[in-house]
């Protein structure tokens, strides 16, 4: 298995691989190609493939707020599922942002989602009493 960077042109691929792991997405929105491809040309370093051969077998795609490191998606195709992937995807997405001198990683899982979460704490991720995650939309497909 090889962790690359993936490119403007791996949009399709990726879209392909969410929908056969079952990853929501919004291709009205966040997840249309051309903002897809904005996000990719200023943060390249953290949209991240794992290939097996030529084979688009997961994807992990981070952002930066300048603060804190975001993973906002990770999906392995079924078929190469529970085989460390996913593992190795999110160390990889860590070392990108480490290197952007971002000390703090966070990732918002939604419920239920008990591999999600049982996956995330296996890496080292603590989910913290007390806080809440609110979000303000001006349109629900973004």
């Amino acid at each position: 298995m090889d962790i690359r960077r993936l490119e403007t042109d791996d949009y399709d691929r990726i879209i392909e691989l969410w929908e056969k792991a079952g990853l929501s997405h919004r291709p009205e929105g966040r997840d249309g190609k051309d903002e897809m491809v904005r996000q990719i040309s200023e943060f390249g370093d953290l949209f991240l493939g794992a290939f097996v051969d030529e084979e688009l077998v997961g994807v992990i795609v981070g952002t930066d707020d300048g603060r804190k490191g975001w993973i906002n998606r990770l999906a392995v195709l079924p078929n190469h599922q529970r085989q460390g992937i996913a593992i190795e995807l999110i160390q990889a997405i860590e070392e990108a942002l480490k290197a952007r001198n971002r000390r703090i990683i966070s990732i918002l899982i939604e419920l239920p989602n008990d591999s999600s979460m049982s996956l995330f704490e296996k890496a080292g991720y603590k989910t913290w009493d007390g806080m809440a995650y609110l979000s303000k939309r001006e349109d629900e497909k973004v």
